[in-house]
């Protein structure tokens, strides 16, 4: 397999897999979604994963470099890339959903904040999935935009 197929099947991959269960208890319980509207949510959310988890993980791979080695550097530079980039799809996707007014705040606030706090154990499953696929962990040795 070439490698820039394997970077986009794993960090689409990641990204699925972590963030259909952090987006269901973000929806449900959070933003007070009905079951319905997180489901709605949940397949428009899989559907844009597809063409944004490779340019995530490059995004990713950008921002990590500006982190030190030390762990408090990984984690805000982590937290930093995931809220950047995913929190305005998330609003947008939300809202498509049927969220409206304070459920939409509640709902894009909550996203933000778990965002921050998951930022870094995503950077880790991601880095591990990239193991999976034979990859370098992010961060550590870039990969382009042909990898």
């Amino acid at each position: 397999m070439q490698l820039s197929t394997k970077a986009y099947l794993a960090d689409t991959l990641a990204l699925i897999l972590f963030f259909t269960t952090t987006g269901i208890i973000n929806e449900r319980w959070i933003a007070g979604m009905s079951w319905e509207q997180v489901a709605q949510a949940r397949l428009i959310g899989g559907a844009l994963m597809i063409p944004v988890g490779r340019p995530y993980g490059m995004w990713r791979d950008w921002m990590m470099r500006h982190a030190t080695a030390t762990r408090w550097s990984r984690l805000l530079w982590d937290s930093l890339a995931l809220m950047s980039f995913q929190v305005p799809i998330y609003a947008a996707i939300i809202a498509v959903s049927g969220a409206s007014g304070s459920g939409l705040v509640r709902g894009v606030l909550g996203a933000a904040a778990m965002m921050l706090l998951l930022g870094r154990p995503y950077g880790a499953f991601l880095n591990g999935v990239r193991h999976l696929f034979g990859l370098p962990p992010g961060g550590a040795k870039p990969m382009s935009l042909n990898a």
